[in-house]
Protein backbone atom coordinates (compact mmCIF):
# COMPACT_ATOMS: atom_id res chain seq x y z
CA UNK A 1 0.00 0.00 0.00
CA UNK A 2 2.59 2.58 0.97
CA UNK A 3 4.98 1.61 -2.43
CA UNK A 4 1.98 2.37 -4.40
CA UNK A 5 0.69 5.48 -3.22
CA UNK A 6 4.37 6.61 -2.99
CA UNK A 7 4.24 5.52 -6.91
CA UNK A 8 0.86 7.61 -7.19
CA UNK A 9 2.52 10.65 -5.64
CA UNK A 10 5.87 10.37 -7.86
CA UNK A 11 3.66 9.74 -11.13
CA UNK A 12 1.76 13.12 -10.40
CA UNK A 13 4.95 15.23 -9.51
CA UNK A 14 6.49 13.91 -12.77
CA UNK A 15 2.63 14.71 -14.71
CA UNK A 16 3.17 18.46 -12.59
CA UNK A 17 7.00 18.83 -13.60
CA UNK A 18 6.12 17.84 -17.43
CA UNK A 19 3.40 20.52 -17.63
CA UNK A 20 5.12 23.29 -16.53
CA UNK A 21 8.22 22.85 -18.48
CA UNK A 22 5.23 23.31 -21.45
CA UNK A 23 3.69 26.51 -20.04
CA UNK A 24 7.32 28.48 -19.34
CA UNK A 25 8.93 27.53 -23.20
CA UNK A 26 5.24 28.98 -24.69
CA UNK A 27 5.82 32.15 -22.94
CA UNK A 28 9.11 32.67 -23.49
CA UNK A 29 8.03 32.06 -27.59
CA UNK A 30 5.19 34.42 -27.39
CA UNK A 31 7.68 36.65 -25.95
CA UNK A 32 10.15 36.12 -29.08
CA UNK A 33 7.51 36.26 -31.56
CA UNK A 34 5.65 39.94 -30.50
CA UNK A 35 9.09 40.82 -30.00
CA UNK A 36 9.74 40.23 -33.98
CA UNK A 37 6.18 41.44 -34.63
CA UNK A 38 7.42 44.84 -32.81
CA UNK A 39 10.57 45.14 -34.46
CA UNK A 40 8.82 44.58 -37.99
CA UNK A 41 6.43 46.79 -37.81
CA UNK A 42 9.09 49.40 -36.66
CA UNK A 43 11.34 48.45 -39.78
CA UNK A 44 8.08 48.79 -41.99
CA UNK A 45 6.98 52.24 -40.33
CA UNK A 46 10.88 53.27 -41.08
CA UNK A 47 10.70 52.00 -44.88
CA UNK A 48 7.44 53.85 -45.27
CA UNK A 49 9.00 57.26 -43.85
CA UNK A 50 12.15 56.88 -46.02
CA UNK A 51 9.52 55.85 -49.03
CA UNK A 52 7.75 59.07 -48.40
CA UNK A 53 10.90 61.47 -48.54
CA UNK A 54 12.14 59.47 -51.81
CA UNK A 55 8.60 60.61 -53.26
CA UNK A 56 8.78 64.06 -51.74
CA UNK A 57 11.93 64.27 -53.30
CA UNK A 58 11.26 63.22 -56.78
CA UNK A 59 7.86 65.38 -57.01
CA UNK A 60 10.33 68.57 -55.54
CA UNK A 61 12.67 67.65 -58.02
CA UNK A 62 9.90 67.39 -61.07
CA UNK A 63 7.86 70.35 -60.16
CA UNK A 64 11.95 72.43 -60.57
CA UNK A 65 12.57 70.83 -63.64
CA UNK A 66 8.86 71.92 -64.50
CA UNK A 67 9.94 75.30 -63.84
CA UNK A 68 13.14 75.72 -65.60
CA UNK A 69 11.10 74.59 -68.46
CA UNK A 70 8.67 77.15 -68.75
CA UNK A 71 9.39 79.96 -70.28
CA UNK A 72 9.76 83.19 -68.14
CA UNK A 73 7.31 85.94 -68.48
CA UNK A 74 9.25 89.19 -68.79
CA UNK A 75 7.69 92.24 -67.39
CA UNK A 76 6.72 94.47 -70.49
CA UNK A 77 8.76 97.46 -70.39
CA UNK A 78 6.60 100.66 -70.10
CA UNK A 79 6.22 102.56 -72.73
CA UNK A 80 8.65 104.54 -74.52
CA UNK A 81 8.25 108.49 -73.18
CA UNK A 82 7.22 110.37 -76.92
CA UNK A 83 10.27 111.97 -78.06
CA UNK A 84 11.02 115.46 -77.85
CA UNK A 85 12.23 118.16 -80.11
CA UNK A 86 13.92 121.12 -78.46
CA UNK A 87 12.48 123.87 -78.91
CA UNK A 88 13.30 126.94 -81.75
CA UNK A 89 11.84 130.20 -82.82
CA UNK A 90 11.77 131.50 -78.82
CA UNK A 91 9.12 128.43 -77.74
CA UNK A 92 8.73 126.59 -74.85
CA UNK A 93 9.33 123.07 -74.74
CA UNK A 94 5.31 122.87 -73.74
CA UNK A 95 4.70 125.12 -77.14
CA UNK A 96 6.79 122.60 -79.32
CA UNK A 97 5.55 119.96 -78.56
CA UNK A 98 1.88 121.31 -79.54
CA UNK A 99 4.01 122.33 -82.85
CA UNK A 100 5.18 118.81 -83.18
CA UNK A 101 1.48 116.87 -82.54
CA UNK A 102 -0.10 119.41 -85.49
CA UNK A 103 2.85 118.88 -87.74
CA UNK A 104 2.02 114.85 -86.46
CA UNK A 105 -0.91 115.21 -87.64
CA UNK A 106 -0.52 116.90 -91.32
CA UNK A 107 1.91 113.85 -92.00
CA UNK A 108 -0.70 111.28 -90.69
CA UNK A 109 -3.39 113.00 -93.32
CA UNK A 110 -0.61 113.13 -96.20
CA UNK A 111 -0.21 116.79 -95.86
CA UNK A 112 3.27 118.21 -96.63
CA UNK A 113 4.96 121.41 -94.89
CA UNK A 114 2.47 124.30 -96.81
CA UNK A 115 -0.30 122.76 -94.49
CA UNK A 116 1.71 122.23 -91.86
CA UNK A 117 2.98 125.89 -91.69
CA UNK A 118 -0.13 126.99 -92.24
CA UNK A 119 -1.89 125.23 -89.18
CA UNK A 120 1.19 126.26 -87.35
CA UNK A 121 1.04 129.81 -87.80
CA UNK A 122 -2.75 129.61 -87.15
CA UNK A 123 -2.14 128.38 -83.79
CA UNK A 124 0.59 130.77 -83.07
CA UNK A 125 -2.36 133.32 -83.66
CA UNK A 126 -5.46 131.90 -81.89
CA UNK A 127 -3.35 130.86 -78.52
CA UNK A 128 0.35 131.08 -78.94
CA UNK A 129 0.10 126.79 -79.31
CA UNK A 130 -1.11 126.68 -75.71
CA UNK A 131 -4.23 124.24 -75.35
CA UNK A 132 -6.58 126.75 -73.76
CA UNK A 133 -9.51 125.91 -71.42
CA UNK A 134 -12.45 128.51 -71.94
CA UNK A 135 -13.76 130.54 -69.46
CA UNK A 136 -17.19 130.62 -71.16
CA UNK A 137 -16.80 126.08 -70.20
CA UNK A 138 -16.55 125.64 -66.62
CA UNK A 139 -15.90 121.62 -68.26
CA UNK A 140 -13.36 122.41 -69.95
CA UNK A 141 -10.78 122.90 -66.56
CA UNK A 142 -11.68 119.34 -66.00
CA UNK A 143 -9.67 118.21 -69.16
CA UNK A 144 -5.66 118.97 -69.94
CA UNK A 145 -4.98 122.21 -70.64
CA UNK A 146 -2.27 125.17 -70.30
CA UNK A 147 -4.23 128.21 -69.90
CA UNK A 148 -7.58 130.07 -70.19
CA UNK A 149 -8.71 131.81 -72.84
CA UNK A 150 -11.93 134.20 -72.85
CA UNK A 151 -12.84 134.69 -76.45
CA UNK A 152 -16.52 133.54 -76.55
CA UNK A 153 -16.82 130.07 -76.46
CA UNK A 154 -13.66 128.89 -78.09
CA UNK A 155 -11.35 126.51 -76.77
CA UNK A 156 -8.07 124.83 -77.46
CA UNK A 157 -5.19 125.32 -79.88
CA UNK A 158 -6.83 126.66 -82.80
CA UNK A 159 -9.87 128.66 -80.25
CA UNK A 160 -12.52 126.32 -82.43
CA UNK A 161 -16.00 127.15 -81.15
CA UNK A 162 -18.31 124.10 -80.09
CA UNK A 163 -21.71 126.17 -80.70
CA UNK A 164 -20.47 126.68 -84.04
CA UNK A 165 -20.16 122.93 -84.79
CA UNK A 166 -16.38 121.93 -84.34
CA UNK A 167 -16.58 119.48 -81.75
CA UNK A 168 -17.38 118.71 -78.09
CA UNK A 169 -15.21 120.37 -75.61
CA UNK A 170 -13.62 117.70 -74.49
CA UNK A 171 -12.23 116.68 -78.17
CA UNK A 172 -11.21 120.19 -79.19
CA UNK A 173 -8.73 120.21 -76.22
CA UNK A 174 -7.25 117.29 -77.93
CA UNK A 175 -4.03 119.22 -79.59
CA UNK A 176 -4.14 115.99 -82.10
CA UNK A 177 -8.19 116.14 -82.89
CA UNK A 178 -8.12 120.12 -82.93
CA UNK A 179 -5.46 120.01 -85.89
CA UNK A 180 -7.34 117.37 -87.38
CA UNK A 181 -10.62 119.63 -87.79
CA UNK A 182 -8.41 121.96 -88.88
CA UNK A 183 -6.60 120.55 -91.43
CA UNK A 184 -9.99 118.91 -92.69
CA UNK A 185 -11.39 122.54 -93.10
CA UNK A 186 -8.12 123.47 -94.88
CA UNK A 187 -7.94 121.51 -97.92
CA UNK A 188 -11.37 122.05 -98.57
CA UNK A 189 -10.50 125.54 -99.38
CA UNK A 190 -10.56 126.00 -102.98
CA UNK A 191 -6.90 126.81 -104.32
CA UNK A 192 -5.23 127.18 -100.97
CA UNK A 193 -2.16 125.76 -101.50
CA UNK A 194 -1.93 129.15 -104.03
CA UNK A 195 -2.77 131.77 -101.31
CA UNK A 196 -0.86 133.56 -98.91
CA UNK A 197 -0.88 131.81 -95.45
CA UNK A 198 -2.72 134.52 -94.02
CA UNK A 199 -5.62 134.34 -96.57
CA UNK A 200 -5.80 130.65 -96.30
CA UNK A 201 -5.57 130.45 -92.61
CA UNK A 202 -8.75 132.94 -92.38
CA UNK A 203 -10.83 131.33 -95.06
CA UNK A 204 -10.83 128.26 -92.02
CA UNK A 205 -10.98 130.62 -88.92
CA UNK A 206 -12.96 133.44 -90.24
CA UNK A 207 -11.38 135.79 -88.15
CA UNK A 208 -12.32 139.69 -87.59
CA UNK A 209 -8.48 140.02 -88.13
CA UNK A 210 -7.51 138.49 -91.53
CA UNK A 211 -4.38 139.93 -92.15
CA UNK A 212 -2.91 138.84 -88.27
CA UNK A 213 -1.79 135.25 -89.34
CA UNK A 214 0.81 137.14 -91.83
CA UNK A 215 3.08 137.67 -88.97
CA UNK A 216 3.91 134.37 -87.78
CA UNK A 217 4.69 133.00 -91.11
CA UNK A 218 8.40 133.13 -90.43
CA UNK A 219 9.08 131.20 -87.39
CA UNK A 220 6.00 128.68 -88.49
CA UNK A 221 8.29 128.24 -91.17
CA UNK A 222 11.36 127.44 -88.78
CA UNK A 223 9.53 125.62 -86.28
CA UNK A 224 7.87 123.31 -89.24
CA UNK A 225 11.64 122.66 -90.94
CA UNK A 226 12.48 121.66 -86.65
CA UNK A 227 10.18 119.13 -87.13
CA UNK A 228 10.44 117.05 -90.48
Amino acid sequence: MLSAGLAACLGFAALAGHGGGSSAASAVERTQASGTQIALAAETEHGRAESDKIVTRSLQAREAIEAESKPKQETPAAPAAPKQVAPVAGLDQTQMNNAKKIVDTAKKMGLGKDAQTIAVATALQESQLYNLASTYYPESYEYTNEGEGSDHDSVGLFQQRPQSGWGTVKNLLKPEYAAEQFLSALIQVPGWQNMALTYAAQAVQVSAFPEAYAKHEGRATEIVNALN
